[in-house]
C-alpha cells in the first residue's frame, strides 16, 4: 500500500522565494498550497536572509512536507547577484534540512522537461501545464508557479533519486 507523500518545491531568490506544496500518491498529484516569501530590499543582507529563513520555516512547520526539492542556481553575468542568489539558495536548502527532510536539487531545464516535456519553454507553458496536471491549482506569480513545477519534477524523479542514493550509500 502506498502512502501520500507531501513535497515542497522551493524556487530560491533573495527578493522573492517561491514555494509550492503538492501531495503525490502513485502517479496522481494534488495541489495543497503555494506562495512567496519576500524580503525587504531596504534591509541589510543578513536581515533579508533571516526573513527568508523565518518565512520558509513557518511554511515547513505549518504544512509538514515529507520531502523537499530546490532549483539549482544558474550562473549569470553579475557575480554579486549570483553570490546573493547562492546565499538565498542556501537558506532554501537549510530550512527543510533542519526540519529533517531529504532535499533534492534540480536544474531549471530538468524542471521544465518534467512539466512541459522539453527543457526550454516559456513561463506561460509552465502555468498552463500546472493547470492541466492539477486542475485546482492556485498560484500568484512566477515564483510560486516555478516552485510548484519543482515539486512536480521531484514527484516524477523521486524513485530514481532513492535508487541512486541507495547505490551510492
Amino acid at each position: 500500500m502506498q502512502n501520500t507523500i507531501r513535497i515542497i518545491g522551493i524556487d530560491p531568490g533573495l527578493r522573492r522565494t517561491g514555494w509550492g506544496i503538492i501531495d503525490t500518491l502513485g502517479n496522481s498529484l494534488r495541489f495543497v498550497a503555494s506562495g512567496t516569501v519576500t524580503s525587504d530590499g531596504d534591509m541589510d543582507l543578513a536581515s533579508r536572509l533571516c526573513q527568508l529563513h523565518d518565512g520558509l520555516a513557518e511554511i515547513v512547520h505549518s504544512h509538514k512536507p515529507d520531502e523537499a526539492a530546490v532549483e539549482q542556481t544558474f550562473v549569470n553575468k553579475d557575480a554579486v547577484a549570483t553570490l546573493k542568489l547562492g546565499q538565498a539558495r542556501g537558506i532554501a536548502m537549510l530550512v527543510p534540512a533542519r526540519a529533517g527532510l531529504p532535499v533534492s536539487e534540480y536544474a531549471p531545464n530538468a524542471v521544465k522537461k518534467a512539466v512541459i516535456g522539453v527543457g526550454h519553454g516559456e513561463k506561460q507553458q509552465i502555468h498552463m501545464m500546472l493547470k492541466i496536471l492539477m486542475p485546482k491549482v492556485e498560484f500568484k506569480g512566477n515564483d510560486a508557479a516555478d516552485a510548484l513545477a519543482i515539486a512536480i519534477c521531484h514527484a516524477h524523479n523521486r524513485g530514481s533519486n532513492r535508487m541512486r542514493q541507495a547505490l551510492a550509500g
